[in-house]
């Protein structure tokens, strides 16, 4: 069955509680190569959206995103805020005047999301950034849905897919942001940017089992 306005902000607030949840965890990641803060202010952007959700319920699906996106980029410091807003900024365009979501627009608006990051962050694929998880899985996620998956079936994937981008910055050197001024020393440490990409997509792929997308 489709996927509905309630459904979305369950979604969100499920988000909301993963990134609380692993606040610590992404600050130590950060910590290593960034400025140790990744954790704070992912988790101060959707605790604000959190707060944001009851005054949600009588929006459209775009407008929900839209409204994240303005969140995130108002309350998240450092370079995730205008990245991870433009990525919901991008899909709730993408979604706009959407009451209800069928499988084939997770992939309208994941590729819109995915445009946006590319566009904003002029980072590509191997620099070891929240590209690097987000790519492969807008990927995952369209042969899936080509090959007939159904949308529990093709989140299962692309959040397999963003886990395997994900580790996969373990072992390469980082070309952008604060962990490029590393060098050679960014190598043998997980981007915290990935991590966050690859928990919020979990997200999507946990809540869709719950709801029967």
């Amino acid at each position: 069955m489709p996927a509905t306005v309630g459904d979305v902000l369950k979604c969100l607030r499920k988000m909301s509680d993963v990134i609380h949840e692993n606040k610590e965890y992404l600050t130590e990641l950060d910590s290593a190569i960034g400025d140790a803060d990744h954790g704070t202010n992912m988790d101060r952007g959707f605790q604000a959206i959190a707060k944001k959700l009851p005054e949600l319920v009588d929006k459209d699906i775009g407008d929900i995103l839209k409204t994240c996106g303005m969140t995130l980029i108002t309350t998240v410091g450092g370079a995730s805020g205008p990245l991870y807003g433009t990525a919901f900024l991008q899909a709730g365009a993408a979604l706009a005047g959407k009451q209800e979501l069928e499988p084939g627009d997770l992939l309208v608006a994941g590729e819109a999301a995915l445009k946006g990051v590319l566009m904003r962050g002029k980072a590509t694929l191997g620099d070891k950034t929240m590209v690097d998880a987000l790519t492969p899985a807008i990927a995952a996620l369209k042969e899936a849905l080509v090959t007939g998956a159904k949308a529990t079936e093709a989140l299962d994937k692309t959040s397999m897919a963003a886990e395997t981008g994900m580790k996969g910055t373990i072992p390469i050197q980082a070309r952008k942001g604060r962990a490029s001024y590393l060098g050679e020393r960014s190598i043998g440490h997980q981007d915290p940017g990935a991590t966050s990409t690859f928990l919020l997509i979990r997200t999507m792929a946990e809540t869709a089992h719950e709801i029967g997308f």
